[in-house]
């Protein structure tokens, strides 16, 4: 168990990297402030059984100078707290956003299959709260242990040259309270591990909640929501009262030793006085000093709040660093180069790994893809159909690797897609899918996203070839027109032919056509499939249709079934064969209002 404790503290440490002027800037000053803290007693002591001991002239002889003296040290204190407070925060402001960057970071790199195992608010929580607790410990924690060991081993020194015996007891009730420290805080860490898990439930929900707002409002399920989100938020109370009933016996548990260290210096000072060991202000200076090293004790003890929910938060980070995405490049992988456009399914197999964890990461389910034999030839229109959970989106994601094939082959121009990079594969592919995703900006942002150094001709351009150019112009801030969160300013097909404007400017040779008219009306739907069949000319495409309409111009209809191609060929030869392709015509037009032919 030592050895990734130890692992954890070394890649915490290298968070330190960058900030190192900053951090022994900031131990510096800790040390001035413990040094001027500890010195003031001892000051007090020696006026008190010198100075102060002589006649009036001597003393206000000397009172100027004393008093500019200890003004000078309390400046000294007031810079040094103040570059602690200060740039101190700020060290640990900048560890915090390094730690942000590299989390995000590696959200980037994770393939599908980690999304599908991790819920948005869960991720969004490690991001946010967890790396703040664990910038307060990398700011205080170093301070508040310099300070205290500076304060607590310089009294001890200090208090030993008054009186050996009455520092011998406590020492010794100094160690009981660490002992106690270590031991109830080993206590206390799978309760802050819980609390962390239990506020990332909430966020959960919440993200959950929130984004399918418009579903609850039109189910009148707001009441199933509060229900559901209470029971999260009933739970993050729940772990938030046993980490404060363990953090109370700790607490209270501490303030009694501290009493019984005041009882022991009083009963015990007042009878070394009695029997002459000891001088009444000896006594005095010696409260002022048990004062001093139980302040930093105390504040130590006060941050184990933070220091457990920055271990818990670190511990939650690492393992999202340590996470290996399921889709890598091969070493010294090559750029893929499309020269024609054919793309061949040789014998795939797969399945989703839903369950799949860092402990058992082989987890999987059923297999969608059965042995898949498809090839498509360059530069053709090819139809994707059949039942709901045949494998058709599946065939389509495994293309640009979104996920990578259990068994079989998968090539573009012959290059199998694993043995090429992952950036050259999906720069080489357009997709455009029934549920399209706008970030919230502008139109023209939205446009140029896969292209961000396009001009503004190029995205105009693009825009009247997706036939959006009309409506986006009679707008009044035209392409500056913000779009909204998920483009909630624009209607359905609006949505659509902004995204297929993004696929032109991208200008990829292989397109992919997911349902990306189905939920659209007549109107809408006509307008989509003029911009659909302008950018699919002369381009590979592979479209995914369950309303067969939507495939007129398709060179090649292929259905399919439980994961296998059961049947390919013409609108009339799969017409004429009687088979599924034919089955699904009849349910959709049985009334001849609508031909495909």
């Amino acid at each position: 168990m030592a050895r990734p404790s130890c692992s954890l503290f070394g890649t915490f440490l290298t968070y330190y990297r960058g900030q190192r002027h900053l951090f022994v800037a900031d131990l510096v000053c800790a040390f001035v402030v413990a040094s001027v803290d500890l010195a003031f007693p001892q000051i007090l002591r020696a006026l008190t059984a010198g100075l102060f001991a002589r006649g009036s002239d001597a003393i206000l002889g000397v009172l100027l100078y004393l008093g500019v003296g200890l003004v000078c040290m309390y400046a000294l204190r007031f810079v040094g707290r103040y570059f602690v407070i200060f740039w101190g925060h700020v060290m640990g402001a900048r560890m915090e956003s390094r730690m942000r960057e590299d989390l995000f970071d590696a959200y980037q790199r994770m393939s599908f299959s980690y999304f599908d195992r991790h819920k948005s608010g869960d991720l969004m929580s490690r991001l946010i709260s967890d790396l703040f607790d664990i910038s307060e410990a990398a700011h205080h924690g170093p301070e508040y242990l310099l300070i205290g060991v500076v304060e607590i081993v310089g009294s001890f020194v200090i208090l030993g040259t008054i009186n050996a015996p009455l520092t011998g007891v406590l020492v010794l009730i100094a160690c009981l309270l660490v002992a106690y420290n270590v031991y109830a805080n080993w206590r206390m860490r799978s309760v802050y591990t819980e609390n962390r898990e239990r506020i990332s439930q909430v966020n959960s929900r919440l993200e959950d909640s929130l984004a399918g707002i418009r579903v609850v409002k039109s189910f009148a399920a707001e009441d199933v929501e509060r229900t559901k989100f209470r029971r999260s938020n009933t739970a993050y109370l729940d772990s938030k009262t046993r980490m404060y009933r363990a953090m109370g016996r700790y607490q209270a548990a501490i303030a009694a030793m501290m009493g019984g260290l005041n009882t022991v210096v009083l009963v015990m000072g007042g009878w070394l006085i009695a029997q002459g060991q000891m001088v009444p202000a000896d006594l005095a200076t010696y409260a002022l000093y048990i004062s001093l090293f139980t302040t930093p004790i105390t504040s130590i003890l006060d941050f184990t709040e933070t220091l457990q929910k920055a271990i818990a938060g670190f511990k939650r980070f690492c393992e999202v660093l340590a996470t290996q995405p399921d889709i890598q490049d091969k070493p010294g992988a090559p750029a893929l180069l499309v020269s024609r456009g054919a793309i061949s399914y040789h014998n795939v197999h797969f399945s989703y790994n839903f369950a799949a964890t860092a402990a058992a990461p082989s987890a999987g389910g059923e297999e969608v893809i059965r042995g898949l034999d498809l090839d498509i030839e360059a530069g053709k229109t090819v139809a994707l159909v059949g039942p709901s959970g045949g494998g058709k989106s599946t065939t389509c994601a495994l293309l640009p690797r979104f996920y990578d094939v259990t068994s079989g082959s998968l090539t573009i121009d012959g290059q199998d897609v694993r043995d090429v990079t992952q950036r050259s594969l999906r720069e080489a592919i357009g997709l455009v899918q029934q549920d399209v995703y706008l970030f919230d900006g502008t139109i023209a942002e939205n446009i140029a996203y896969g292209c961000p150094e396009a001009t503004l001709e190029e995205i105009h351009a693009a825009a009247r070839r997706a036939n959006i150019a009309d409506y986006v112009e009679s707008l009044p801030d035209g392409y500056e027109t913000e779009v909204g969160e998920r483009g909630s300013h624009l209607s359905g097909g609006q949505k659509q032919r902004v995204a297929i404007a993004r696929v032109f400017l991208k200008n990829p040779p292989i397109l992919i056509f997911d349902e990306a008219t189905s939920a659209l009306d007549n109107e809408s739907e006509q307008a989509v499939q003029e911009s659909l069949s302008e950018l699919s000319r002369g381009r590979t495409t592979i479209v995914i249709a369950h309303r067969l309409s939507t495939i007129k111009g398709a060179q090649e209809i292929v259905t399919m079934e439980h994961g296998r191609v059961v049947e390919r060929g013409t609108h009339e030869e799969l017409l004429s064969r009687g088979g599924t392709y034919a089955r699904y015509y009849r349910m959709q037009f049985a009334d001849g209002s609508e031909d495909v032919a």
